[in-house]
């Protein structure tokens, strides 16, 4: 039987995800079992699974089978670039290749790898994911307050998020938005994509992005991307569908260029989009917090062996 005090890092949180995160291993279905059975307490009182935590209530949970993770290594610890923090959040600028979080074939990501550099810290979290091979700014709360603040912020599309996308071919100077549906599915192989479709498609949610020439190059754009709702893949997506796929995309761009890049002088061996400028309220002041992160240095020397 655990008997807990919940602390400032799971105020706020609802019970079920307390106990999801607490008994990681467990199946969901049976951490809503006994939840439903009255085998969870919240002060001695039977609780529902969307009963918000407060500071100081005590939680007892039933004895339950956890599975056997002894076999799984540990993340390695591991600290990233930071371009911003104080106690209520992180911004980091995270490389291309490394995964936000474990999950999907991945033992381990960013969150995983900060928590274990960071073990006095009670409170780490996503506030928001970037693809594996997108590379930039990733924020991360550091209090559960932060966290529900700058997720509404997220939600209510009132943040700024802004990327450097290289695109193969000339992009029209006078195609800025693109408003799109996008649909998720999986392949016969399990694995997730997402793909453009017409308006009205049933499972389609409507996806718009902003679009901006930066550079013009003999074969290439590079442009600001800015995103107005945050679909899986969207850029990505939306910029292949318009007949420019983002160079070095294995999912959804132009394999055969990739591959010749990746053997040629400049062996860049990457995907080029990178989220580079960040605005959002402080969730605890309010006052407008604006970061910017360079491109990487892998990027940087791509561009420079462009004809113009």
């Amino acid at each position: 039987m655990l008997r807990l005090t919940v602390d400032e890092g799971s105020q706020g949180q609802r019970l079920d995800n307390f106990l999801i995160r607490l008994l990681k291993g467990v199946p969901k279905t049976h951490v809503y079992r006994v939840i439903r059975s009255g085998e969870v307490r919240v002060n001695k009182g039977r609780a529902a699974a969307d009963t918000r935590l407060e500071i100081g209530d005590a939680v007892r949970v039933p004895p339950v089978r956890v599975a056997d993770r002894s076999a799984a290594p540990p993340a390695p610890a591991r600290e990233f670039p930071v371009v911003f923090e104080d106690e209520h959040l992180i911004a980091v600028d995270k490389p291309a290749g490394v995964a936000v979080h474990g999950g999907s074939g991945v033992s381990f990501g960013v969150i995983e790898q900060l928590r274990q550099a960071r073990p006095a810290a009670k409170f780490l979290e996503l506030v928001h994911r970037l693809d594996k091979e997108t590379s930039g700014l990733l924020l991360i709360a550091k209090k559960r307050s932060a966290l529900v603040a700058l997720q509404d912020q997220l939600r209510e599309r009132e943040t700024g998020k802004t990327y450097a996308a290289l695109v193969i071919g000339a992009w029209p100077a006078s195609r800025k938005v693109i408003d799109v549906p996008l649909h998720k599915f999986l392949t016969g192989e399990g694995e997730r994509r997402v793909r453009a479709v017409e308006p009205g498609h049933d499972e389609a949610k409507r996806s718009i992005t902003l679009v901006k020439v930066a550079q013009r190059y003999r074969d290439f754009t590079l442009l600001d991307v800015t995103i107005k709702t945050g679909r899986t893949h969207q850029i990505r997506v939306h910029l292949t569908h318009e007949g420019h796929p983002i160079v070095g995309d294995a999912k959804y761009g132009d394999f055969a260029l990739n591959k010749s890049l990746s053997r040629g002088a400049a062996h860049f061996e990457r995907m080029f989009l990178h989220a580079r400028r960040l605005r959002f309220q402080h969730p605890a002041s309010g006052e407008v917090i604006e970061l910017e992160t360079p491109l990487p240095a892998e990027c940087v020397a791509f561009l420079a062996t462009l004809s113009t």
